[in-house]
């Protein structure tokens, strides 16, 4: 039986309008995520995952502007609601933990006052019980002794205790979706493979859905369902995590697997391939496909026309003229 569509991303496009141009920041990316399902979007920095975050809260700054798309979340265009309408949705049905906690926190209240804030928003509760209940998220993310955590500051917390109160403030009002943008690439590998479980494991308690933001592919396949693979602001591979992982089709998605690095690799003693080249600037994009600079198949084609994301394997999508399977074309 197939789970309930959670939200439905179409056709999302966000621009940037500067004065040395227009950056396309987000062009036309669709995704679907399930209830209870776990989604990666993946892909290296300025690939514009992060936008395709602040888009679906609604929070993209001047001179960014949503220009195109829909965002359907339990059936109605958040594109459609008003400011009112979203800051009741912020929080509620949809939260966010941000990369680092020290920007997303104010500085000046304490831990305890900013969760007892987004309880008392969004839930008809007194403070009294809005105090027991953060006192009870803070136990809940794993910060030893929270009725003292409660009247700390952020500056007196390490940046794993930070992390866990955004993540306790995220689920204060169990939201049915969470976005996890780069929550813990400022941490350290134990206390990231800590908040890693942690948000494994409210996933699993509270059901909720997540769109898991990264650059690390290491987490995504211990993290996610499926996976959408981004380069320059449009969705190039888009499947399960596993079939992507197994069997990539995309030249691009295969030289992000083959640089992490293995233990059980045969070449534990030669350098980590690399993908050639750099991300284009947003302001000059290459003409057609715009990985075919760095790739090794381009054609006439791929330096003319962009190709569409389309069926290459059953719930496999993948955009690419010659769509391959890769990991023998090289070998």
């Amino acid at each position: 039986m197939e789970k309930e569509v959670l939200l439905e991303v179409k056709d999302l496009r966000t621009y940037f309008y500067t004065e040395d141009g227009v950056v396309r920041a987000v062009d036309g990316v669709s995704f679907t995520i399930h209830k209870g399902e776990v989604l990666g979007l993946v892909g290296e920095s300025g690939c514009g995952k992060s936008v395709t975050s602040l888009s679906i809260m609604r929070l993209v700054d001047a001179p960014g502007k949503i220009v195109g798309g829909e965002i359907i979340f339990k059936g109605e265009d958040l594109l459609k609601k008003s400011e009112e309408e979203m800051r009741k949705i912020r929080g509620s049905e949809i939260a966010m933990i941000f990369q680092e906690p020290m920007t997303a926190l104010n500085p000046v209240y304490t831990i305890g006052d900013q969760i007892m804030e987004a309880i008392l928003t969004h839930q008809d509760v007194n403070e009294e019980e809005a105090k027991k209940q953060t006192i009870k998220l803070l136990d809940l993310v794993g910060i030893p002794d929270p009725e003292k955590r409660f009247s700390e500051y952020p500056h007196e917390m390490s940046g794993g205790m930070r992390q866990r109160a955004m993540i306790a403030m995220a689920i204060s009002c169990n939201p049915d979706l969470l976005i996890s943008d780069e929550a813990t690439t400022a941490l350290d590998v134990t206390i990231q493979a800590q908040i890693l479980e942690l948000m494994k494991d409210l996933q699993r308690k509270i059901g909720m859905a997540i769109l898991f933001i990264t650059h690390d592919l290491a987490l995504v396949a211990e993290m996610t369902d499926s996976v959408a693979v981004t380069y320059t602001g449009k969705i190039v591979e888009y499947s399960d995590v596993r079939s992507v992982f197994k069997n990539p089709h995309h030249p691009y998605t295969y030289g992000l697997l083959e640089s992490i690095p293995s233990l059980l690799s045969e070449r534990t003693k030669e350098p980590l391939p690399a993908i050639e080249g750099m991300v284009p600037s947003p302001y000059r994009m290459p003409k057609g496909c715009h990985f075919n600079p760095r790739c090794p198949f381009a054609t006439d084609i791929c330096r003319k026309e962009m190709p569409e994301l389309k069926e290459v394997e059953p719930n496999h999508l993948v955009r690419c003229f010659h769509p391959v399977n890769v990991k023998e074309e090289v070998s």
